[in-house]
């Protein structure tokens, strides 16, 4: 079983003893960040610096001639991450003997928003999103797909693992953030993801639905979420609030959106890559969940892409649907054959575990929890994230992966 854990540039450039403290661990691979979003990071090993503030949304790369003269384009990052800061890592990593991957952050982008505001999710109460680019727009994702190609296939890379390239909805943290006042379960989470922006108002009623009616149902449908009624979660929940036939219309139209972007997200990833260059998405086998690890389904996402890194903060249960997916594509004697897409016979599955004490991981029951991963058909594992964790969790997670 292949591990690889989570790494910023910067916990490597500038600091000798990185590549090698990183490969001690006993990963096999470094997930290495090419793309990614504004973030306040803890560098607690460092030799020159303990925070790092990354100002906004960046590649961490030099871009090339694609984005001339287009207003939608990657912001290059400031003095948190100079030049070819991924190249510069990537060579550290590479030279201690660990294979890297890119780690490409897509729809999640507030600089993007802030500055482009007509590209941003726009609820039913008409609030923007601007962390969250609206994968329905074609300029945005134009911009998506261009951006996924080039910074996944950087020199080096063996693979790539693309996070929120799907739909991003109101989960998602600002500084000093206070949303959590009315704890909105998955159906009210949902509603609050809905998009009204120009063009999904259209792709709406081209599912039957008046945009402007359906925007007044979901606000009513809220109403009583925000006076403090409990939400009843799941689907049921989105059904029970918003009605059956309008739930399904609104998923019909970004399933749809999701599935063909990250189709045409894959497809140039594919292009632009040598023989043998692996592609996984973050993804949550419940089509309908938004942000970093946009729901997908199974079965077609295990027939595009050539694996998924499945979160398992919560557990190890979201393993469940893409393992025995999998499972079913394997040849049966007297079998069915398949209706639809054809899921990949090697499909990876790869179980990310958080090892962050202080972020709510637990390294001390990593063992447990890969044992758990392995039993329900964990190919892989991630670990989230050698450069934030102290020493004591990687202490804690160096003898579980010395049996690897």
């Amino acid at each position: 079983m292949k591990a690889s854990t989570f790494v910023y540039p910067w916990d490597v450039n500038g600091d000798p003893e990185a590549a090698a403290r990183i490969a001690s661990l006993g990963v096999q691979q470094v997930t290495l960040a090419a793309a990614y979003h504004s973030t306040r990071a803890l560098t607690p090993r460092h030799p020159r610096h303990r925070i790092v503030t990354a100002e906004h949304a960046a590649v961490l790369y030099p871009t090339d001639g694609r984005w001339e003269g287009r207003e939608l384009r990657p912001y290059t990052a400031g003095d948190w991450a100079p030049g070819d800061a991924f190249g510069e890592a990537a060579e550290a990593l590479t030279g201690a003997g660990l294979e890297v991957h890119t780690w490409v952050v897509l729809a999640h982008n507030s600089r993007l928003g802030a500055e482009h505001p007509g590209t941003s999710v726009v609820n039913a109460y008409g609030d923007r999103y601007p962390w969250a680019p609206c994968i329905a727009q074609p300029a945005t994702r134009a911009y998506l797909v261009d951006l996924a190609a080039e910074a996944a296939v950087r020199p080096g890379a063996r693979g790539t693992e693309l996070e929120s390239l799907g739909w991003y909805g109101l989960q998602h943290l600002h500084a000093h953030d206070k949303t959590g006042g009315v704890p909105l379960g998955d159906a009210g989470m949902y509603l609050m993801a809905l998009c009204f922006c120009a063009v999904c108002r259209e792709g709406y009623g081209a599912q039957g639905l008046d945009a402007d009616e359906l925007a007044a149902a979901v606000r009513a449908a809220l109403e009583p979420l925000w006076q403090g009624a409990p939400d009843d979660g799941g689907w049921a929940g989105v059904e029970k609030l918003l009605g059956e036939a309008n739930a399904a219309a609104t998923r019909a139209w970004r399933d749809e959106t999701a599935r063909t972007l990250q189709e045409t997200a894959v497809a140039a990833v594919r292009a632009a890559a040598p023989e043998g260059f692996q592609i996984l998405l973050h993804a949550d086998p419940v089509t309908y969940h938004v942000g970093a690890n946009p729901g997908v389904d199974p079965a077609h996402v295990l027939s595009v892409a050539d694996g998924v890194v499945v979160p398992c903060a919560g557990g190890p249960g979201l393993l469940t649907p893409f393992a025995e997916t999998r499972k079913d594509a394997e040849p049966r004697k007297d079998a069915e054959p398949r209706k639809g897409p054809e899921p990949r016979k090697d499909a990876v599955i790869a179980a990310n575990f958080g090892v962050v004490s202080g972020m709510g991981g637990s390294p001390g029951t990593l063992a447990a929890d890969v044992a758990r991963a392995r039993e329900l058909g964990a190919t892989e594992i991630r670990l989230y994230h050698a450069g934030l964790a102290s020493d004591r969790d990687l202490e804690a997670v160096r003898p579980v992966l010395a049996g690897f």
